[in-house]
């Protein structure tokens, strides 16, 4: 498992935002092979399967596949089971509350600032 932002298991990664605690983890599985990761509640999560098939909380994803974690205020996890050799990426988060406006690979939070930034990259002002 590579950890790229947060911590897992008491291996902290590269990148630590303490404002939204993201959590950004590449987990690779042999077959047979599980892996359990405690989430804080209040988070929002979602694992994209790159490699493989997944068990997850007794639902089936292959590759390609991208799942939208539920939001508990039981749960404090999650578990995968590889059913074969099987690459994922959990990302997770404490979501900010704030309005998304998006068009094409630009996100924002209003529409006002999508058409400046819009108007910046065709000025050549985003590098």
């Amino acid at each position: 498992m590579r950890v790229l932002t947060g911590a897992s298991h008491g291996v902290p990664g590269a990148v630590q935002r303490p404002v939204t605690m993201p959590l950004y983890l590449d987990i690779r599985l042999p077959a047979g092979a599980s892996h359990a990761e405690i989430l804080p509640v209040d988070h929002h999560a979602a694992l994209y399967v790159y490699r493989g098939d997944l068990r997850v909380t007794g639902e089936e994803l292959s590759s390609g596949q991208l799942a939208i974690l539920g939001h508990s205020t039981e749960a404090d996890g999650v578990i995968l089971e590889a059913r074969q050799a099987s690459g994922v990426l959990l990302i997770a988060g404490q979501p900010l509350g704030e309005p998304i406006a998006q068009h094409g690979p630009f996100v924002m939070n209003t529409q006002d600032q999508i058409k400046q930034a819009i108007a910046d990259y065709q000025a050549g002002r985003l590098a």
